[in-house]
């Protein structure tokens, strides 16, 4: 074997590449692991398939990558069985930055039928010096296949590198880093298998991590999301369920397809069985994770919408543009296409699973106020999202759907009425119902906290208008009502005009109504305006509601027929009184809560009538 030591220069402008690669082009310094790895499995790959095409050397039936740490020498080694590289490739692969053996080899693969072509995964020539953001020294020594030669390169990253023949009694290949004071970490066992398991757990190459002679399998190899399903078992669904999303509990719903045509992808997604320990309106950014070629690459493709973020799983692709770091997409229409095409799958699951209403109700409970975030932030799909809705009402038990409250509206009725506030039970009794509940007329309860914003947003379904009973003047006198306890007086305009009066500045109107029954009065908003559940959310954020309330009286109540037919000085003093009870009603806070409070006190203290 010859000693001669060669001394290279690398191609121009390496160095200030190099530089580039260690301290600004990958965000994660852990990275380098997964690109040596997917380096060593593609090798492995090409040499596998060169057995079958070229009569090449076979691939060890042991064969796999082996990641070996020495404390001691403070080195870190990744083996494999791969096709090797000889002097020329040395030199071409790694003394040029950005040739990639892989991605030339794949160039020559043109002619090759499809199940015989290996799934390589690197496509860039910088993935191999990421390993310097780690090791002031990498020495490679590789053998090629059906070679009986060895040799050995070196480098510290700087302008030059070294070439030297050395022995090698396999094909395949051996990096050594020699490790940064402050990369300690890459030589603990445990911190490696993390490393492995996140970024590489489902390439097929087995990888192995050694310790003290002993090797340990740190990777699945088994990409489940590319089996058939008739080739998977439930335990086994439910197994990789609890591993990509941290759960403890049963999927509710299994996704598990293949894209085929144009557009190639896998993908296995789940429906969680219940909510995340972490609030979803903490992080609302969706986490399904992007794979090329069963190699992690981000959780952050947005591949589903905000909307869907309750959705867990894996999305998996054969080639889909990356920029040279492999952790950021490119801006790609293939992307965009993955994107529609797994958004329209979780909904058409989503109908389906609907029409099982007991199920689909612990959905709804579940992630029902993340779904409602789609009819507000994605007008194009805005029509697929409204009939999965689900609500509260007054006059069925349980859930009801939007399609099943047209098919019960009454005859004349115009509008899908609804009522906001913060708490169903409150909802139910709120007197803002009171009209519609006597003439028979249904009205949605919705009490998420994003019920202020989507109805607007809808703003029809199967061309009825969505209306909320707090906004603007309702007519219900084309329905008929039950017994009415009273008769209303003649007139009410002087009372009218004293309460508005003494209400100026405070309610932009005064006016009589028929949608109470038992309640003396109640606030509704203006016709063009916020509802009364908006105003408050503009109030509690510190912005000014658009526009005053207006107080609607109820003509048969004994309080406002006592008011009508008593001196003018009682309807002065009784106004804010009436103004502060309509407040109360709506889950408001009176204008002022002291006196508020000592006039009730002051009321329950005088003499009562004998």
């Amino acid at each position: 074997m010859s000693e001669t030591v060669e001394r290279h220069e690398f191609g121009a402008e390496v160095g200030r590449l190099l530089d580039l690669v260690v301290h600004a082009l990958y965000s994660d310094r852990e990275i380098f692991l997964r690109e040596l790895v997917a380096n060593a499995a593609d090798a492995m790959d090409r040499r596998r398939f060169e057995a079958l095409t070229a009569a090449g050397p076979a691939l060890p039936p042991d064969a796999k990558v082996r990641i070996i740490p020495d404390k001691a020498a403070r080195t870190l080694t990744l083996s494999d069985a791969g096709i090797g590289m000889s002097k020329e490739d040395l030199a071409q692969n790694l003394g040029t930055i950005a040739r990639s053996g892989t991605r030339a080899f794949s160039q020559t693969l043109a002619e090759a039928k499809p199940d015989e072509r290996p799934s390589l995964i690197g496509q860039f020539g910088v993935g191999f010096y990421s390993a310097f953001m780690v090791a002031d020294r990498v020495t490679v020594t590789s053998r090629r296949a059906g070679s009986d030669e060895a040799w050995t390169w070196a480098s510290d990253g700087g302008g030059s590198y070294t070439l030297q023949q050395a022995e090698r009694p396999d094909p395949g290949t051996d990096i050594v880093l020699h490790l940064k004071e402050d990369a300690d970490e890459y030589l603990e066992p445990y911190r490696l298998d993390h490393v492995v398991r996140k970024w590489a757990d489902f390439i097929t190459v087995p990888i192995a991590i050694v310790q003290e002679g002993r090797e340990e399998a740190a990777n699945q190899g088994t990409a489940l999301w590319r089996k058939p399903k008739s080739e998977i078992t439930e335990e086994q669904y439910a197994e990789f369920y609890r591993q990509v999303g941290m759960n403890f509990d049963k999927p509710w719903a299994t996704l598990h397809w293949r894209a085929e045509g144009a557009l190639e992808f896998s993908a296995l997604l789940f429906v969680p069985g219940m909510k995340p320990f972490q609030a979803l309106d903490n992080e609302r950014e969706s986490k399904v994770r992007l794979h090329v070629r069963r190699m992690f690459i981000t959780d952050e493709a947005g591949l589903l919408p905000s909307w869907l973020r309750f959705v867990q799983g894996v999305v998996d692709t054969e080639d889909l543009p990356l920029n040279v770091s492999r952790e950021m997409l490119q801006a790609t229409p293939a992307l965009a296409k993955i994107r529609r095409a797994v958004t329209g799958r979780v909904l058409s699951e989503l109908a389906t699973r609907a029409k099982e209403a007991d199920s689909y109700a612990a959905f709804w409970e579940n992630f029902g106020p993340v779904l409602k975030e789609g009819i507000y932030e994605d007008h194009e799909r805005r029509g697929e999202i409204a009939p999965l809705l689900r609500f509260r009402s007054s006059a069925v038990e349980g859930w009801t759907s939007l399609p099943d409250y047209v098919a019960r509206m009454k005859d004349g009725q115009e509008a899908i009425y609804y009522l906001v506030a913060d708490d169903v039970d409150a909802l139910r009794k709120s007197p803002q119902l009171e009209g519609f509940r006597a003439r028979g007329v249904e009205v949605l309860l919705l009490s998420d906290h994003v019920d202020a914003f989507w109805p607007e947003a809808l703003a029809r379904f199967e061309e009825k208008p969505l209306r909320s009973v707090t906004q603007g003047s309702i007519d219900l006198s084309k329905f008929a009502a039950g017994e009415e306890s009273a008769e209303a007086p003649e007139s009410l305009d002087a009372l009218v005009a004293a309460i508005k009066g003494a209400l100026s500045g405070e309610v932009s109107d005064v006016r009589v109504t028929d949608r109470l029954v038992d309640s003396a009065v109640v606030l509704s908003a203006s016709g063009g305006g916020p509802d009364l559940q908006m105003q408050r959310l503009l109030r509690r954020a510190g912005r000014a509601a658009a526009g005053l309330p207006i107080l609607e009286i109820n003509p048969r109540h004994p309080l406002i027929r006592s008011l009508a037919e008593g001196p003018e000085g009682d309807v002065a003093d009784a106004a804010g009184t009436l103004l502060d009870l309509a407040r109360i009603q709506d889950g408001d806070s009176p204008r002022d809560p002291v006196a508020f409070a000592r006039t009730v006190a002051a009321a329950l203290a005088s003499p009562k009538p004998a």
